[in-house]
């Protein structure tokens, strides 16, 4: 089994890689939105105790959805190998529709197979979280 790390994606916040080939399968870790090499998380605003005060659901779709491109890239295979996508929401009456829409942009060519939770919360102050399984050659 082999893992691959990006040099552009954000950095694990545990001891995990990125990805792991099994076979003709990439297996993704958890991608959020954060940004490499720092802890600024795209359209969320902290408090000095690292609260969420306010967030933007759009920003941080389009930066996770970069991030795990970039991911794929590294890893050797691409966005339109993606054959599966499980979605972490923290507040899907609020952010579902917003996230939809912009899923809709994403993945209008290629459509993976989806499933969609919303759960209590995530490790980091991040409301959205993607964990994918794409082929790899």
């Amino acid at each position: 089994m082999e893992k691959f790390n990006s040099e552009k994606a954000p950095e694990p916040v545990g001891l995990y890689p990125h990805a792991r080939k099994v076979g003709n399968l990439l297996f993704l870790s958890g991608v959020g939105p954060r940004e490499r090499g720092t802890k600024k998380i795209p359209g969320v605003e902290l408090d000095e105790h690292g609260n969420i005060t306010s967030y933007n659901i759009a920003e941080q779709c389009h930066s996770v959805f970069k991030n795990v491109r970039l991911i794929l890239e590294a890893s050797g295979s691409s966005w339109d190998k993606l054959v599966d996508v499980t979605v972490f929401l923290t507040n899907m009456d609020a952010d579902f529709k917003t996230y939809n829409a912009i899923y809709a942009e994403y993945f209008k060519d290629n459509q993976p197979c989806r499933t969609t939770l919303e759960i209590n919360k995530l490790p980091t102050p991040i409301a959205i979280e993607l964990k994918c399984i794409a082929t790899i050659d």
